[in-house]
C-alpha cells in the first residue's frame, strides 16, 4: 500500500478520494476493484448495482430492434451455451484468481461506504457521490450514466472498457474483436466518460498475449484487467494529479456493437483452433 507521503512524492498530491459503480454480482467489480484501489486511494463510495429482470428485458428489446428476430435467438443460443458449458470453469478461475491476489477479505464491500441501488442513475445515487465528493470514479457498468452522475468528480468519471476503442465500443468489445479476428483489437480501453457510448476521450490501452483458441471472452476480459494493474494505478494516479493527458487517436472504424452471437462464437473457436493446427 502506498503512504500518502509517497503518493505525494510521486504524484505531488495526497492519496486520491475515488469512488466505484458496478455490478454487485461480479466478484472482481465489486470485491476486488475497491480493495485494490484502497491500496493506493481512499475509497470514499462504492455504488453498487442490484439489478431485476427489467434492465435485461430492456436489453433483449433494444437487440430485437437491432438484429431482429432470428439474430435474438442467435443471442439467446449463446447466453444458453455459455451458461451450460463456459460459465463455471470462468467462475472457478476467477475465484483462483482472485484468491491468488488476496483479493476478498472477509469484510468486502463492508469496508466501504456503500450504497446498494437498483440504478446508478438515480437521485440518491447522485446525493451519496456528492457527499462523498470523490476526485475520480471508476465505472465498471452496462449503464449509460447520465451527466449529473458522471461530472460529479473532480477529474471525471473513466470506465476501464472490456475492448479496444474506438473500433470496438459498447460492453462486449473483447467478443466482437476475437469474432472478427482482429486479435491486435483485443484488449481493453481506459476512456472518460461523456455522453455517448464509448465516445469519451482516450487515456491508455492495455493487453496481454491472450489465447483466443483456450481463453473465453469472459476470461480474456476479466485477465486484461488483472494483468495490468500496475498500468492501470499509474494512470489514474496521473489523472487524479492533473498530468494525464488522452491520447490521439485515429480510426476510420468506429462501431457500437450489440451482443454475442452462438454463430460467431463458434466460427472464432473454429478459425482459432485451425491457427493452432
Amino acid at each position: 500500500m502506498l503512504s500518502t507521503e509517497v503518493l505525494r512524492e510521486v504524484t505531488g498530491v495526497p492519496r486520491p478520494r475515488i469512488a466505484v459503480i458496478c455490478h454487485e454480482h461480479d466478484p472482481l467489480d465489486s470485491d476486488f476493484l475497491p480493495q485494490w484501489l484502497a491500496g493506493f486511494s481512499d475509497v470514499v463510495a462504492v455504488i453498487a448495482i442490484r439489478e431485476g429482470r427489467a434492465p435485461l428485458m430492456r436489453r433483449l428489446r433494444a437487440e430485437y430492434r437491432r438484429v431482429g428476430f432470428w439474430r435474438l435467438f442467435d443471442i439467446l443460443a449463446f447466453r444458453l451455451y455459455y451458461k451450460m458449458f463456459i460459465s463455471r470453469a470462468d467462475r472457478v478461475w476467477k475465484r483462483r484468481q482472485l484468491e491468488l491476489l488476496s483479493a476478498r477479505p472477509q469484510t468486502g464491500r463492508a469496508a466501504f461506504p456503500t450504497l446498494v441501488t437498483p440504478n446508478p442513475n438515480a437521485r440518491q445515487v447522485i446525493d451519496f457521490l456528492n457527499l462523498a465528493a470523490p476526485d475520480l470514479t471508476v465505472a465498471r457498468c452496462k449503464w449509460l450514466l447520465n451527466s449529473n452522475v458522471y461530472e460529479i468528480p473532480r477529474c471525471g468519471t473513466f470506465v476501464l472498457h472490456p475492448g479496444i476503442c474506438p473500433q470496438y465500443r459498447n460492453s462486449h468489445g473483447c467478443f466482437w474483436a476475437l469474432a472478427c479476428n482482429d486479435l491486435e483489437n483485443v484488449g481493453l480501453t481506459l476512456l472518460r466518460v461523456d455522453d455517448g457510448i464509448d465516445t469519451g476521450p482516450i487515456y491508455g490501452f492495455f493487453r496481454y498475449p491472450f489465447d483466443a483458441a483456450s481463453e473465453s471472452h469472459i476470461r480474456i476480459q476479466d485477465r486484461v484487467v488483472l494483468e495490468n494493474l500496475d498500468g492501470i494505478r499509474a494512470k489514474l494516479l496521473e489523472i487524479c494529479a492533473g498530468r494525464a493527458q488522452p491520447l490521439t487517436v485515429v480510426s476510420d472504424r468506429s462501431r457500437n456493437w450489440g451482443s454475442p452471437w452462438l454463430s460467431a462464437y463458434l466460427r472464432w473457436h473454429a478459425a482459432a483452433r485451425n491457427a493452432r493446427l
